[in-house]
């Protein structure tokens, strides 16, 4: 079962101290191209932007960790074969609740998944694979550089850091 907000170590930490801070955002992304190199999106049930399925580590666990769990409470499907390609750690962000938050996020690729996409979760109102060309909107502002970070990184085979 998901966690609600409130019971999340980032929604603790943010309840402890409050709105004012920048805290630290650590978490992960799991980019996922079906066969036809279609994008699987997710419609957030928060702000109604598509995004890739992401979010916050919780305690005891690891990026890669994070990256299945989002994946899966997002969307239904359960990675079984992922590789990292990008990590991020200069991002400075408010959002729409007014929180500003440092981002230490690392993308994965995940090649491999198993279950059937559930288009609706406790985080999304929406869900499906898309081309690349015909996204839909609105949506998330990074899903443009998560692509090309993919991009370079299958060109070079280097992670990407910034």
């Amino acid at each position: 079962m998901a966690l609600t907000w409130n019971e999340s170590y980032l929604g603790r930490v943010r309840t402890s101290i409050g709105d004012a801070d920048t805290l630290l955002f650590v978490g992960a992304r799991g980019v996922i191209l079906d066969d036809q190199n279609r994008l699987l999106l997710i419609q957030r049930s928060d702000n109604h932007r598509w995004a890739i399925p992401a979010g916050a580590m919780e305690l005891d666990e690891s990026m890669e960790e994070c990256a299945i769990r989002e994946v899966w409470e997002e969307t239904g499907l359960r990675a079984t074969a992922l590789t990292p390609f990008a990590f991020y750690s200069s991002y400075t962000y408010t959002n729409d609740w007014g929180h500003t938050y440092q981002q230490i996020l690392m993308s994965f690729r995940i090649h491999t998944w198993e279950g059937e996409l559930q288009r609706q979760t406790e985080e999304s109102v929406d869900a499906g694979f898309f081309p690349l060309d015909a996204l839909p909107g609105p949506k998330s502002p990074i899903i443009g550089e998560t692509l090309a970070d993919l991009a370079e990184f299958e060109r070079t085979g280097r992670m990407v850091l910034k």
